[in-house]
């Protein structure tokens, strides 16, 4: 009767247990998402001891808005920094890196920008848009 019991909590543990490793093993990600994203550039300052600014290029294939801005929750933030996201359509002109000065893409691709998602140093998300003047 004792063994019993013991085979018994051993295998609702091992159970728990996988259960807990396909959960942490099998979490959604980018690829999931609709619209074939892209990373096109990351730029990031230096800064260890501040405020961390986080600047990324993405192509895709459609403006599905729900999608980026999920894309831009499943980048990584840090507390008090700035993480931004531009978004270009396939085929047109999109940089590889974007000016940590200006924080926004060359002048001649902001044309072709066709939104932009931010999370602030307050963890505030928006999402704009339209092309980026």
């Amino acid at each position: 009767m004792n063994k019993k019991r013991n085979y018994i909590l051993i295998l609702i543990v091992i159970a728990g247990l996988l259960y807990m490793m396909k959960d942490a093993f099998f979490q959604p990600g980018v690829e999931e998402l609709k619209g074939n994203f892209k990373e096109l550039g990351f730029t990031r300052n230096e800064n260890n001891t501040g405020p961390v600014v986080r600047l990324y290029s993405v192509s895709l294939t459609d403006t599905l808005w729900k999608e980026m801005e999920t894309y831009g929750n499943y980048m990584p933030h840090t507390k008090y920094g700035v993480t931004k996201v531009f978004f270009f359509l396939n085929g047109t002109s999109s940089p590889s890196n974007i000016s940590l000065d200006t924080q926004k893409p060359a002048e001649e691709y902001q044309d072709n920008c066709v939104a932009m998602y931010e999370k602030d140093a307050n963890s505030q998300v928006r999402l704009v848009r339209y092309p980026f003047r």
